[in-house]
């Protein structure tokens, strides 16, 4: 008979070795398959979207070698397309290194399009009316602007959480709608540029607003600095403080949170305001750094793409930087496949959406399990 007191205060370990069949691994090999499974599944992800893409190709009549080749030297084939890559992957690193954190913090901020385009507003504003001050004080507080008005629409998609238990995807859906819309309503009205004819835009911002450019004749411009410099400080912000085990906690399991004296509505509503600051400052740097005017549809897509760049990193902002760059370079690649290898947009935008489509399915595939090992069936 075995002794019951016995069986209770029994390790872990003696229990795997007590019973047959329990699966055991060494300790080494437990803590790096996690690390190597959050490798692999990013570089799966884009394969099997590239081969996938493949059959499309073949089955439409066309050469995939040639459309692949194409797009790799569009993307790095000189310094032109090299630097073309990452002007895109600048507001994707900024808007996704912002939604790791609020991802961190079990938010699932749907709003990063809407907070982009507010940003982008408010950086116009203060680059069209403010015109009597140098470009040293100028560029800080058009980035600054941007940045606060994107914070603020995301901390109105934070409060009707915590006010009212809204759900923050449709209620961050909806004010992407309302960003958008009041967007397009300014630019054809308001802040239409009288001598600009009929076409929904803005008149230019003033020189001075504009983003110094520190590799001619290419147009990249300080903005991707800014970026790597937002990056490494949510990193730390999230890695390195008080603030961000708070958030993560509260990601984790709020009522832990709670319980521990941790302020679960104060932080998610901080989480919201860094995410949407962070895709407000991409906004503004888009206008003062390429657009220079706004635009009805100033973004092509960034604020959902930057979603998926934030699960290929695994909400991790040093990740983040070189996924953003991959998917810059996607982008850069695809426009230069359809013109060159003359396939149609309409698989271009196949082959973009099945790449993210690949990535955020591994991405909540990761982030929704666990790898640890299972005991065998006897």
């Amino acid at each position: 008979m075995n002794d019951p007191s016995r069986e209770t205060t029994m390790t872990m370990q003696e229990r795997s070795v007590a019973r047959p069949g329990m699966c055991l691994l060494p300790k080494a090999v437990l803590r790096i398959a996690p690390r190597l499974l959050a490798m692999i599944s990013p570089i799966a992800a884009i394969v099997l979207a590239l081969f996938i893409s493949m059959l499309l190709l073949i089955a439409a009549g066309y050469n995939p070698a040639r459309a692949y080749t194409v797009m790799w030297q569009g993307a790095f084939g000189d310094l032109r397309a090299i630097s073309e890559v990452l002007i895109k992957a600048t507001p994707l690193i900024l808007i996704g290194s912002g939604l790791a954190v609020a991802f961190r913090c079990s938010i699932w901020n749907i709003g990063a399009e809407g907070q982009f385009y507010a940003g982008a507003v408010g950086a116009t504003i203060v680059g069209i009316f403010i015109t009597s001050l140098p470009s040293y004080l100028m560029i800080p507080l058009v980035l600054l602007v941007g940045t606060l008005l994107g914070a603020l629409w995301g901390m109105l998609a934070g409060y009707l959480r915590v006010r009212f238990n809204a759900n923050e995807i449709v209620t961050t859906i909806m004010l992407n709608y309302i960003a958008i819309i009041g967007t397009g309503y300014l630019v054809t009205g308001p802040l239409m540029d009288p001598a600009g004819g009929k076409y929904p835009q803005t008149a230019r911002i003033v020189e001075a607003a504009m983003l110094p450019r520190f590799l001619p004749p290419t147009r990249l411009h300080i903005g991707f600095i800014i970026a790597l410099i937002v990056a490494v400080i949510l990193y730390l912000l999230i890695f390195k403080t008080s603030i961000g085990y708070a958030i993560r906690t509260v990601g984790i399991n709020p009522v832990t949170a709670r319980y521990a004296g941790i302020h679960v509505e104060r932080h998610v509503l901080l989480a919201m305001a860094i995410s949407g600051g962070a895709a407000g400052l991409a906004g503004a740097i888009e206008v003062a750094g390429i657009s220079f005017r706004l635009y009805q549809q100033i973004s092509p897509g960034y604020g959902f793409e930057g979603i998926a760049v934030a699960l290929l990193a695994n909400n991790h902002p040093l990740g983040i930087i070189l996924s953003g760059i991959l998917f810059g370079a996607l982008r850069s690649g695809a426009e230069v496949m359809q013109i060159s290898a003359k396939v149609p947009s309409v698989l271009v935008f196949v082959i973009q959406g099945l790449v993210i489509l690949c990535v955020v399915a591994f991405g909540l595939y990761r982030l929704h399990s666990r790898w640890e090992p299972r005991p065998e069936k006897e």
